[in-house]
């Protein structure tokens, strides 16, 4: 009896191990916040999806339903991915963003296999300027153009900082927030294969200037926000951060920041639903224009399979709380005129919440770049020391 009940015990014992090793009674990772920086805003809000400008280079527009307030919408860019031109991609996310009240605007700088990486930053300059341009006298959409913000994920983050660069020369607003997500897709030089950076000294001395990137595949995106930040040069030290975004496998499903997980997927964005007004009838006297194709129109394999990564992403705890919400706080600081010492200081921003047993989510890592070493002056040459006079002889005649 006594060995029945001993081996019952061992068993039940063995049973709990088990079931505390399974990921159903794994420690859930933190919701959305209810409010705030990051959390459920609006929810009960119309979301309008417009298509302006024409199908192979328009802009897909989203705000909320009704009058525009008075001094007009804060306007966000979302710069997407190299082949992923659908916003269905960044769906959650963008959601987020119009129900805090902004213009959403998603240029279509891309169009797969036919534009190339060293073109896409011009395209995109003159999308979103006719975009902007259009809206204005919008009572709805009314973008404010004293308050924009620019977000650039991968490939999209070197054009973000390209468009910050050209704006005030191309009549585009100054952004007051530049937001370079997991940056990559940058040339090593103007003949290789990426977007090629302009001159980013001049972005403007007051944008803030924010990169973040994921502690998986980090090295590519780590050195690309660090030459992003460099290159920036006439924005302070004090108006730029460094964020790196951890992974955490405490609970069940695990967080892992990876070059796609800024990806939200939500098909209620598919770009394939809102409709943009049809090409213009080509006067048929006209020659069409030339075309060639070249390689670096078409997606690598790495870049296919990363592409195939966004397009499945789903939203986590590191969209709410790693990415939403940074941006938010980053945003409201920009547009309130704080330098990025307000942001670093505010415990709020690298805090990552906990886990349902109450074990604390690992927090972000927040660091101010370096300012850039001056360049070492110039070194000029000695003149030549003039010829020393001889002395006067002292010998006696």
């Amino acid at each position: 009896m006594r060995l029945n009940l001993s081996l019952g015990l061992a068993a039940c014992g063995v049973a709990a191990l088990i079931a505390a090793g399974s990921p159903a009674f794994a420690a859930a990772p933190p919701v959305q916040p209810k409010d705030g920086p990051g959390g459920m805003v609006d929810s009960g809000a119309t979301i309008i999806k417009r298509g302006l400008g024409k199908a192979g280079a328009g802009s897909f527009v989203f705000y909320k339903s009704g009058p525009a307030p008075a001094e007009g919408r804060p306007v966000v860019v979302f710069l997407h991915a190299w082949g992923a031109p659908n916003p269905q991609a960044y769906g959650a996310w963008i959601d987020h963003l119009a129900r805090t009240g902004a213009l959403v605007v998603f240029p279509r700088f891309q169009e797969p296999n036919r534009t190339r990486p060293s073109e896409a930053s011009a395209a995109a300059v003159r999308i979103l300027g006719t975009t902007l341009s259009d809206l204005q006298a919008d009572a709805e959409a009314k973008p404010d153009r004293t308050r924009v913000a620019l977000i650039g994920h991968l490939a999209g983050a070197p054009i973000a900082a390209n468009i910050a660069a050209d704006a005030k020369a191309q009549g585009l607003p100054v952004p007051r927030l530049v937001f370079a997500i997991m940056p990559g897709g940058i040339a090593s030089d103007a003949r290789a294969r990426g977007v090629v950076l302009h001159d980013l000294s001049r972005i403007a001395p007051e944008t803030l200037v924010l990169t973040v990137i994921g502690d998986r595949d980090a090295r590519a995106a780590d050195l690309a926000a660090r030459r992003l930040l460099r290159e920036a040069s006439s924005v302070p030290s004090e108006r730029k951060l460094f964020v790196r975004a951890l992974s955490d496998d405490h609970g069940f499903p695990a967080l892992t920041a990876t070059l796609s997980s800024p990806a939200a997927v939500d098909t209620a964005y598919d770009g394939g639903a809102i409709k943009l007004p049809p090409e213009p009838p080509r006067d048929p006297k006209q020659p069409t224009a030339p075309f060639k194709w070249t390689p670096d129109m078409a997606l690598t394999g790495e870049q296919t399979t990363l592409v195939a990564q966004i397009n499945n992403a789903r939203t986590d705890s590191l969209d709410y709380l790693a990415y939403w919400k940074t941006f938010d706080l980053a945003a409201a600081t920009a547009f309130g005129g704080s330098d990025a010492g307000a942001l670093k200081g505010n415990s709020r921003f690298s805090d990552m919440e906990r886990w349902a047993d109450g074990w604390p989510v690992k927090r972000l890592a927040v660091e101010t770049p370096r300012a850039s070493a001056p360049a070492p002056a110039a070194v000029v040459p000695a003149a030549p020391a003039a010829p020393r006079a001889k002395p006067a002889s002292t010998r006696r005649p």
